[in-house]
């Protein structure tokens, strides 16, 4: 099996046999910037760890079928902190619109090349 591939059902294995728990529901305020309003559905995936010591981030799109569409790698400039951010179920819409929510944080786009619809290259 290629790496690239390995790296992609593992993934999508980790989305399917954990439990996602939304914390941060679409059209909810951000609890520290009032003025930030979630688009869609954020959480994370339980019983996993990310560089913060969270659980890895989950961005949940408006696409019925819930795959992983594919991650998103941000830097925080202030916090010298990177993340990767896990993409269920977006659109190539959806992806602008959480990227544009997440303005000041730089990010890279990484689409799943095994999710053939409507998502980014």
């Amino acid at each position: 099996m290629a790496p690239d591939s390995d790296f992609w059902n593992s993934l999508a294995q980790l989305v399917t046999t954990h439990s996602i728990m939304i914390d941060r529901p679409k059209n909810t305020a951000h609890p520290r910037y009032a003025q930030l309003i979630y688009p869609f559905d954020y959480g994370y995936v339980e019983k996993t760890s990310a560089g913060d010591g969270a659980g890895i981030d989950v961005w949940i799109g408006s696409l019925p079928q819930k795959t992983l569409t594919g991650i998103l790698c941000t830097f925080d400039r202030l916090k010298f902190d990177a993340e990767i951010k896990l993409l269920i179920g977006c659109t190539q819409e959806d992806v602008k619109t959480i990227q544009d929510f997440n303005n000041e944080l730089p990010s890279l786009f990484i689409a799943n090349p095994r999710v053939t619809d409507d998502v980014p290259n």
